[in-house]
């Protein structure tokens, strides 16, 4: 295994750890940011870089496509070509079942998709998948899996998974860099805890040197979301990282974090920057608003990155509906932010004091102690004590990710 994990702290079901790749070593809990293409849209490598980024994602099926898997391999892999010296992971396209399903045809053999560049069919197998990751050359790879939304119910769920499990075989038999790359395995079966045990045995049995969480935050309810997490962390083993896919909210990953994951990833950082948002502790703050007109502190008066230390709220605003820049700064902060989370859940379990930093960011982002019910049942299960967060639950609260949004939405405004 080309590899190396290693446990530095705990607290109950969270740790932190120290993870040696190829071309870095890693603290985690880590968020990784995604580059589809080879790039972080509105940062430059050097700018990742001194905000703490440790790995980015990209993804086999948008880079097979363009600028070509054959290239890559030419120039010495994406990190060559695009001038990153820290670590990489690829994505198997096995996402695009589900993103791009209109254009797709999913049988055993594997995907054909339509292009979306110039139309031509495009069959993405388990062992082509691998061979294109192979060339592209990120220290993690992952296998090609059958991804179904979890708000889908009945057979297709099962078909999934254990097809699933007939394709991390075809992977491991296509890959050629084991040395050199590292083959996680995707724990599948929607929301039915069966199969999501069958598929966590059968992938552990591979004794793969990772593995992933899949198909989660794809409209699942909060509560079913933190279950799975739970179910799938307890039963994958210590000493391999864990990699919830797709989870890219502040919330959710230090409830992940909690429950024992280490690994993240989402666009929501960067796209969030795109329409305007920046992330702060409170939660979301919308640089459009016409509230922010006149408003002359920084984004976050807490943050020490460049975008906080040097423009003010109005500038932004002025920047965010007319000039490519406003997402620039955005995600550069909204990414430093990221970082920085990371950083401190590293921290704060390594120093022993992992309960005072989740009480903390929960007093903050629900200073009126409105903790989500979900949160509350998921830090049980974690063992960490929030009630000096948490006001009583009314009757009738949901449990909806939607709800925390708008929420959010609404009084941000006033930061």
């Amino acid at each position: 295994m080309a590899l190396h994990f290693e446990i530095l702290g705990r607290f109950n079901r969270a740790r932190a750890a120290q993870l040696t790749l190829p071309h870095f070593v890693c603290q985690t809990p880590l968020f990784m940011p995604v580059g589809t293409q080879g790039t972080i849209k509105g940062l430059t490598n050097n700018e990742l870089e001194r905000i703490g980024c440790q790995i980015i994602l990209g993804n086999t099926y948008h880079l097979a496509l363009r600028p070509t898997s054959e290239l890559l391999e030419e120039a010495g892999g994406l990190h060559n070509f695009m001038n990153w010296p820290r670590a990489m992971l690829t994505d198997s396209g096995g996402f695009q079942m589900v993103s791009l399903l209109h254009l797709a045809d999913i049988t055993e053999e594997g995907v054909t998709f339509q292009s979306p560049v110039d139309g031509k069919p495009m069959l993405l197998t388990p062992e082509e998948s691998i061979q294109i990751q192979n060339r592209i050359g990120a220290d993690i790879i992952m296998a090609l899996d059958d991804v179904v939304r979890t708000t889908i119910t009945g057979p297709r769920i099962e078909e999934a998974m254990y097809r699933t499990l007939r394709w991390i075989d075809r992977c491991i038999a296509a890959h050629k860099r084991p040395h050199d790359q590292n083959l996680f395995g995707i724990v599948q079966g929607g929301l039915d805890p069966e199969l999501r045990d069958i598929c966590v045995k059968g992938l552990v049995e591979r004794n793969l040197p990772g593995y992933a969480i899949g198909g989660l935050a794809g409209g699942e309810d909060k509560d079913s979301f933190w279950r799975v997490v739970a179910q799938c962390t307890a039963a994958l083993p210590e000493d391999k990282p864990r990699y919830v896919m797709g989870v890219g909210y502040p919330l959710d990953i230090v409830v992940c974090s909690a429950l024992g994951a280490d690994m993240y990833d989402c666009v929501y950082p960067t796209r969030t920057a795109r329409f305007g948002t920046a992330l702060v502790p409170e939660g979301v703050l919308k640089l459009k608003h016409r509230a922010m007109a006149e408003d002359t502190r920084p984004i976050d008066p807490t943050c020490p990155c460049m975008v906080c230390k040097n423009y003010t709220r109005a500038y932004i605003h002025c920047l965010v509906t007319k000039d490519a820049m406003g997402s620039q700064l955005l995600s550069y902060h909204n990414l430093y932010y990221m970082m920085r989370l990371s950083r401190n859940l590293h921290s704060s379990i390594v120093e022993g004091r992992f309960p005072e930093f989740v009480c903390d960011f929960l007093r903050t982002m629900f200073p009126k102690g409105d903790v989500p019910e979900w949160v509350c049942n998921a830090m049980e299960v974690a063992g960490i004590d929030i009630s000096s967060c948490c006001a009583p639950f009314p009757p009738c609260q949901e449990n909806d990710s939607s709800n925390e949004l708008e929420r959010f939405d609404k009084v941000k405004i006033e930061i």
